[in-house]
């Protein structure tokens, strides 16, 4: 076993199959959304199993954050690639989404199917103010990790006034978060260390498998003709599978332009998930109509409730929209809602992949250039502020109605933060918690 060795002895290679039994176990356990992700693999790779050390942990992970897509997800791939090549990055990229995968069109299914009961409409009515304390809460998880010091904290204050007061693009608030990294790498390095701390401060946990000193592998090495191999073949599957779908059921398709669309939404919107949810409700409720806006926010409180990366929510944004289109005729509405989620999950993922199989080796080659992380550490600040105003942009819809305040979502909101932050309550047990708060409300009122 990989965690018998002592601090002082390096953990022996990890087998593929044991990785594999890993990955799995972290697909179906991966609750609370990319931070509560992040700290999962954190405490079981990092600090338990010690397969990799804290500073290469943080450097693989300050990459995914400069990307468009899932981080979380993206890290796996990325630890999963760096101990068994690329079939590892692809095992662990699978199974940490096809659990949510599975589950979340199974909720969806019962959402569409039976949401319009009472109680069912209790139970969401319950469960949305739980979503914007979560998502605060993984603001605050995201940020005591990141803002170590004066500059990364006004980086995030700059990113939230930005895109909440100003409106500003999220992909400009990355472009200056950049270039203030960049500038301050090269004049202010002690600043923009990796995950914000002063140098010689990271944390250890003893010696790792993949340390701060062991040599980059041979499949890590950069390599330009490998590069242009993975980037080929990750696009040859995606145009293939859209010339599919474009033949079998039309170019103006709801399917194609789900997956023109949720190909855009991964090229186009950083930050993770959180960052990624306005996009995707300006495209899927106001642009293609494929849901409404409050069944938005119902599909991002089913998705904090299944395991796997918050974007999952993009299955529940294709499974509404197969459905309620009912592409296959209305005797086959389940079919359109599991082709519709398929689509989305594909076309959303399937860049994460590309990014880090063919990026890996270069980012590889940047450890421990703090030129080259620091701007990767200022987007990790700007992507806080972004997260809390990604609250207060679900928190307009959840506390307010009609102009006026939602005095129950309010408090059970209120209770929520109290729950999480003072008594660390996990997220499913406030989530069940808030469920039957809300199923007692809509009877006591009903």
């Amino acid at each position: 076993m990989t965690n018998a060795s002592t601090p002082d002895t390096r953990p022996a290679d990890v087998t593929l199959r044991e990785a594999f039994w890993y990955w799995l176990k972290l697909g179906f356990i991966s609750f609370g959304g990319p931070a509560g992700q992040i700290a999962l693999m954190h405490a079981e790779l990092v600090e338990r199993r010690r397969w990799i050390s804290e500073q290469r942990f943080l450097h693989a992970l300050n990459y995914c954050m400069l990307l468009p897509g899932p981080e979380a997800t993206q890290l796996a791939i990325y630890i999963g690639w760096l101990l068994h090549k690329t079939r590892g990055g692809i095992i662990a990229g699978v199974l940490f989404v096809l659990p949510s995968l599975l589950i979340l069109m199974a909720l969806s299914w019962i959402y569409m199917a039976f949401g319009s009961l009472p109680a069912v409409a209790g139970i969401m009515n319950g469960i949305k103010p739980a979503v914007v304390a979560i998502v605060l809460a993984a603001a605050w998880r995201i940020g005591s990790r990141t803002l170590k010091n004066p500059v990364l904290i006004a980086i995030a204050l700059a990113a939230f006034c930005a895109i909440a007061l100003a409106g500003l693009p999220f992909p400009l608030i990355v472009l200056g978060a950049a270039g203030i990294g960049l500038a301050g790498g090269r004049w202010w390095p002690a600043w923009f260390q990796v995950g914000g701390r002063q140098p010689g401060k990271q944390a250890s946990y003893g010696l790792a498998l993949i340390d701060d000193d062991t040599p980059t592998p041979g499949h890590a090495r950069f390599s330009m003709p490998h590069l242009a191999r993975v980037v080929l073949a990750g696009v040859a599957i995606g145009a293939g599978a859209w010339l599919l779908l474009a033949l079998c059921f039309g170019p103006a398709g709801v399917l194609a332009r789900m997956g023109w669309f949720f190909t855009k939404a991964a090229l186009m919107t950083f930050g993770g998930a959180y960052a990624v949810l306005p996009y995707v409700y300006q495209g899927g409720v106001e642009q293609y109509h494929w849901l409404t806006g409050p069944q938005m926010i119902d599909g991002l409180a089913l998705g904090e409730t299944t395991p796997g990366p918050l974007i999952m929510i993009v299955s529940f944004v294709g499974f509404v929209g197969g459905w309620s289109h009912a592409l296959f005729g209305t005797s086959s509405l389940l079919a359109a809602g599991v082709a519709g989620a398929t689509v989305a999950t594909l076309f959303t993922f399937l860049p994460s992949f590309i990014f880090i199989l063919a990026g890996g080796p270069l980012v590889e080659s940047t450890r421990g250039d703090v030129r080259m992380t620091a701007p990767l550490t200022a987007i990790s600040a700007a992507v806080v502020g972004v997260i809390v105003s990604l609250a207060v942009f679900f928190g307009q819809h959840v506390f307010l109605r009609d102009g006026r305040w939602n005095i129950a979502a309010l408090a059970i909101g209120a209770a929520a933060c109290v729950a999480l932050f003072r008594f660390k309550i996990g997220t499913i047990k406030l989530i069940f918690a808030c469920a039957v708060v809300g199923l007692v409300l809509s009877y006591w009122h009903g």
